[in-house]
């Protein structure tokens, strides 16, 4: 089994890549990335789009309810079919 040896080099990059980081996000870039993040949002929401989980979540409420309209149709077509039998004997 190979043993896992740590790479020194690797580490410091990624201590540098963690600081880097952090000091954009506390700095005025980091705000403004946040600031157009939230516009972009702003802008898709305006266009009518939305995200994966809510078109997600609309999807499954459509299922649900087509599968209740299909339920009430047959339950429809049912008391149809037993009255126009119940008109033909009477």
């Amino acid at each position: 089994m190979a043993s896992f040896t740590p790479n020194p080099a690797l580490d410091k990059l990624t201590q540098l890549a963690q600081r880097v980081g952090e000091a954009i996000a506390a700095s005025p870039a980091g705000e403004l990335e946040k600031n157009a993040r939230q516009h972009f949002i702003a802008q898709l929401a305006k266009q009518g789009l939305v995200t994966r989980e809510e078109f997600d979540a609309e999807r499954a409420s459509l299922a649900r309810t087509r599968a209740k309209l299909e339920a009430l149709e047959a339950k429809l077509a049912a008391l149809e079919q037993a009255q126009a039998q119940q008109n033909a004997r009477g």
